[in-house]
Formats: structure tokens, C-alpha cells, sequence
């Protein structure tokens, strides 16, 4: 069977550097982080007391009420307006397009956290409960793509997949299958995190992942420096707009890129840690590789899943050396996180965002904070530490590695 392929012509975002895809990409460039003291609630007693917030939001702003607000969890309302930028970005005919073959895969890693907490703290042992008629809708992971098919009448394929930080990037890939198999002309997909709550800082203290460099938060996301200490959790959310290539061009459509290849694998080793020699990783990245009938030297930008965690990042460098062999040294590589913080579920999405940035604007963005080297990583790959890069991109890989051992990377290609 033929497949069609498939490609990018809409995207958005909101995260910790940007409330709209301009803002993120003059951040990217910019090589900014905006770490600071977290202010969502009381942290003061807690190991780590800072995260990548999104700052001064409020979904009104975006053309929706209190009462919309009410109904949907913070990740929910991430997800709403990044989906709202990226269609319109699309300049698709919400008129003219077949509804019954635009579907939504938009995901979350945790979902609704914040309102799961806050109404379980109001509950008390012994009286009546009083808890809201939308506490369920509002904490349920696929209540994103709910609304956002709601919000635009889209009837295909609908649901959301939940596999760690790897969760955005399992969604795209999902959704391009879709319009592969010529079920779907456009499928809108990507991930939404809003973690910041007690439980969630308090949860991934309690592990040691987190960096707790309270004192200097803007320098804490250092992937692959030998000083790095832990990740720095973030919140917001990213969709693209997937679209049938001859669809697209049939409405004269601007493309973004072409989604050429996907690789979801397991690591099957442990719950939590990375298989320490990559072999999960490698075996993805190859499917990748595989599916888009491309070799590693094609390759020009790899955007590292790259958290900023001793054993993670480690990993996935010995995973790049294993699939690339004596051209490890050719693509430019780096880790966004050191600028967004790690947007968890959302990480994905946003990263292929960053990835079509690269290959348009010819920049690759760095991996900042980069101060001293680890033995245990092998510096001789093309690493961009600290100040931004240029070269033509036209093959960038996306990395998401996840919790259970859950990897997807995403390949795309520049028309």
C-alpha cells in the first residue's frame, strides 16, 4: 500500500518562553530562560522552589469567558490556545474543509493535577462532599482533544495517548498515521502540561529528579554539563497542524515541513531510569531512520530529549553514537530544555516546533548553561553549547524519552 504523506501547515504554542510561537522562537534564539521561584503555590518548604512558569496567563485574553475557564483545568486551557494558533496558522476554511476527516490528538502526560488536589484538599472526612460537577471532565487526559473537537466541530479520529514525556510526540506520530492510511485529510496533535502543584514537585523531589539550585534557577537546566543535578519542571503546550500532502497543496497551503518518519519503542529495563546503554533509544531512532528510508548522514539537527539528568542524558548520547556510528559528529545537536525547562507530556510538541524553526531559520538553538565537561560523555559529537549556531537544516530528529521506557522520535524534512 501506498502510503500519503504528510505534512506540517500549522503550528502553536504557549510555553515559559513564549505566549505565541514569535515570542518562542525570538527566545529560542535569543538563548533565554526564565526559571524563577514558583508562584503557583507555597513551596517554601520543598527541595526545589522554581520551575519554567508561563507567566501573567489568563485564558480570557484569548477570547474565551470565566465560565470556559471554570470548566477546564490549566493544561486544558494550554491546550485551547495553542490549538487555536496553530489552526488558525493553517488558514484552513473552517467552512469548506470535510469536518468528518479533521481529527484531534492532543495529550497529557498527568492531566488534570491541579484540580484533582485542590478538590481532594476540600474534601472533609465526615461531612457532605461538595465536589464540582466538572472535576472529573477537568482532570481526565483526553478531555483536551474533547474541547478542542468541540470547539471546531471536528469529527474523526478523537483521543488522547498517555506515555510520560513522551506523550506529544506518541500523539503525532498517531496522528500522521491516520492520514497515512487515507482516514484522515488533517488530524491537529500535540500534548499539554500544566504539573505545577504540590504533588507534582513534591512527587519528583521525593525521586530526585529535580535540580534544586534555588539559588541560581535561571542556570539549573544544564543538560549534558557534569554539574547538572536534575530536570526543571515546566508547564504549557504545543499542536501542529498534520495535513494530507495533496490536501494541502490542493488549498495552496503553506508547509512547514514534511513529517517523514516515526520510531516508538520500549525500553523494557525500568520504571523509571533509561535503559544505561540507550538501547531503547537506539532501536527508535533507527525505526525512525527507517521509516522515512533515510540514513544517519541525512540527518542535519538532532533535538535531544536531553533533560538534565545524570543517567538520562548519558544515555541518550550512547544511543546517538550506536545509530550514527562514524557520523555521530555530523548533526548538530542540543537540548531545548536548557531554555523551556521540561515541559513533561508537552516536551514533544513543543520540540518539533523548535526543530521547524531550525530548519527555516537556519539556527540552531543551544543548549545553554554548558560550563563543564562529564567524563562520562563523549564531547567529540557536534554539540551547540551556549551560544546559537547556523547551518541549513533540512533533516531534523526529535527525541522524547519517557518513564516506563517510552520513546518516540519524529523525523521531519524540509520542503
Amino acid at each position: 500500500m501506498q502510503l500519503k504523506r504528510v505534512v506540517v501547515t500549522g503550528i502553536g504554542t504557549i510555553n515559559p518562553l513564549g505566549h505565541n510561537v514569535p515570542e518562542f522562537f525570538e527566545s529560542l534564539d535569543g538563548g533565554r530562560c526564565v526559571a524563577s521561584p514558583i508562584t503557583r503555590f507555597d513551596c517554601s518548604l520543598f527541595k526545589t522552589r522554581f520551575a519554567c512558569q508561563v507567566p501573567d496567563f489568563d485564558i480570557t485574553a484569548y477570547g474565551y469567558t470565566t465560565k470556559d475557564a471554570k470548566k477546564c483545568d490549566r493544561y486544558a486551557q494550554f491546550a485551547l490556545v495553542a490549538a487555536k494558533e496553530a489552526i488558525a496558522d493553517s488558514k484552513m476554511d473552517l467552512e469548506a474543509v470535510d469536518k468528518d476527516r479533521i481529527g484531534v490528538v492532543v495529550s497529557s502526560g498527568v492531566g488534570g493535577l491541579e484540580t484533582i488536589l485542590t478538590e481532594a484538599e476540600d474534601y472533609v472526612p465526615g461531612e457532605p462532599p461538595r465536589y464540582s460537577p466538572f472535576v472529573i471532565p477537568k482532570i481526565i487526559t483526553d478531555i483536551a482533544a474533547g474541547h478542542i473537537s468541540i470547539e471546531y466541530g471536528f469529527r474523526g479520529p478523537n483521543f488522547a495517548f498517555t506515555a510520560a514525556c513522551s506523550t506529544s510526540a506518541v500523539s503525532i506520530a498517531a496522528g500522521a498515521q491516520f492520514i497515512e492510511l487515507g482516514r484522515a485529510d488533517a488530524m491537529i496533535v500535540g500534548g499539554s502540561e500544566a504539573p505545577l502543584w504540590d504533588a507534582g514537585v513534591g512527587g519528583f523531589n521525593a525521586m530526585r529528579a529535580l535540580s534544586t539550585r534555588n539559588e541560581d534557577p535561571q542556570r539549573a537546566s544544564r543538560p549534558f554539563d557534569k554539574n547538572r543535578d536534575g530536570f526543571v519542571m515546566a508547564e504549557g503546550a504545543g499542536v501542529l497542524v498534520l495535513e494530507e500532502y495533496e490536501h494541502a497543496v490542493a488549498r495552496g497551503a503553506h508547509i512547514y515541513a514534511e513529517l517523514l518518519g516515526s520510531g516508538l519503542t520500549g525500553d523494557a529495563y525500568h520504571f523509571t531510569a533509561p535503559d544505561p546503554e540507550g538501547r531503547g533509544a537506539a532501536l527508535c531512532i533507527r525505526q525512525a531512520l527507517e521509516s522515512a528510508h533515510l540514513s544517519p548522514k541525512d540527518v542535519d539537527y538532532i533535538n535531544t530529549h536531553g533533560t538534565s539528568t545524570h543517567h538520562g542524558d548519558i544515555a541518550e548520547v550512547l544511543a546517538i553514537k550506536n545509530v550514527f556510528g562514524k557520523d555521530a559528529d555530523k548533526p548538530s545537536i542540543t537540548s531545548t530544555k536548557s531554555m523551556t525547562g521540561h515541559l513533561l507530556g508537552a516536551a514533544g510538541a513543543v520540540e518539533a516546533i523548535a526543530c521547524i524553526h531550525s530548519m527555516h531559520s537556519g539556527i540552531i538553538p543551544p543548549t545553554i548553561n554548558f560550563e563543564e565537561e562529564d567524563p562520562e560523555i563523549d564531547y567529540s559529537l557536534n554539540f551547540v553549547f551556549n551560544k546559537p549556531a547556523r547551518r541549513e537544516v533540512n533533516i531534523a530528529l526529535s527525541n522524547s524519552f519517557g518513564f516506563g521506557g517510552h520513546n518516540a522520535c519524529l523525523l521531519f524534512g524540509k520542503l
